[in-house]
């Protein structure tokens, strides 16, 4: 696997640039964001420096996180409107409240009368131009405040629903109650809410049982390297961190 390149000039940094991280599941991309620019500060001893992300990932997810340093964070608006590309697996028969695994399973139904015609006819559904609706777990904001503050409270708030463009939604693998995917969509898809979303097509309930983000635009995960290996790669290039 060839991975970027990455410079070891202070000035490099400064001026920007566009680095593609692997984020690991469990950590936020505000995380990420945060280990990259406190190990460039330590590495070239900076009192500041500016890095941004170019499109969230749930923390539950992996896999491609393009950030920005520098004066390329004004570039953050453009990549943000790129198309994306991701795969992961769908557990059918079951619901949570945030459509993925942050929330406990329930509401358990059956799925063995599946077959595969049906889930062919389900993803056929949902794809092209659709509407959907976020996860009330979600990091949008509504009156200064994120959704999920309202959800993990217990309040209950209206979540306008929003069009999206899935151009492909292909099931790789099926092995009741759960399905592989493989999904190209716009910028703004909510691939829980897919999940919800197909769940509820096909009268069963589905949730997101894991997610891993593989290519924005024209950059793949294949090309990126995790947070920690950011900070080892400096380290190797005799910076003190």
């Amino acid at each position: 696997m060839d991975t970027q390149k990455l410079p070891i000039d202070k000035n490099a940094y400064l001026e920007g640039q566009v680095l593609l991280i692997d984020k690991p599941s469990s950590w936020s991309s505000f995380q990420a964001v945060n280990a990259v620019r406190w190990a460039l500060r330590r590495a070239f001893g900076l009192k500041k420096i500016k890095v941004g992300h170019a499109g969230t990932l749930d923390p539950l997810a992996t896999g491609l996180l393009i950030l920005c340093t520098g004066k390329s964070t004004r570039r953050i608006a453009e990549l943000q409107g790129m198309p994306k590309e991701y795969t992961g697996t769908i557990h059918l028969g079951a619901t949570t409240a945030s459509y993925d695994l942050e929330t406990e399973p329930s509401e358990q139904l059956p799925t063995a009368h599946l077959t595969p015609e049906m889930l062919e006819a389900a993803t056929a559904r949902l794809t092209g131009e659709i509407t959907q609706q976020p996860p009330v777990f979600s990091a949008i904001k509504k009156d200064g405040k994120r959704l999920y503050e309202y959800a993990r409270s217990g309040q209950e708030v209206d979540v306008p629903f929003r069009t999206v463009q899935i151009e492909a939604f292909e099931l790789t693998r099926i092995a009741l109650p759960e399905v592989a995917f493989r999904i190209r969509c716009s910028k703004g898809t909510y691939i829980r809410s897919l999940a919800h979303d197909f769940g509820q097509d096909l009268g069963t309930g589905a949730y997101l049982s894991a997610l891993r983000r593989t290519k924005i635009g024209p950059y793949t995960v294949d090309k990126a390297i995790t947070p920690d290996a950011f900070k080892a790669a400096l380290r190797e290039a005799g910076l003190e961190i």
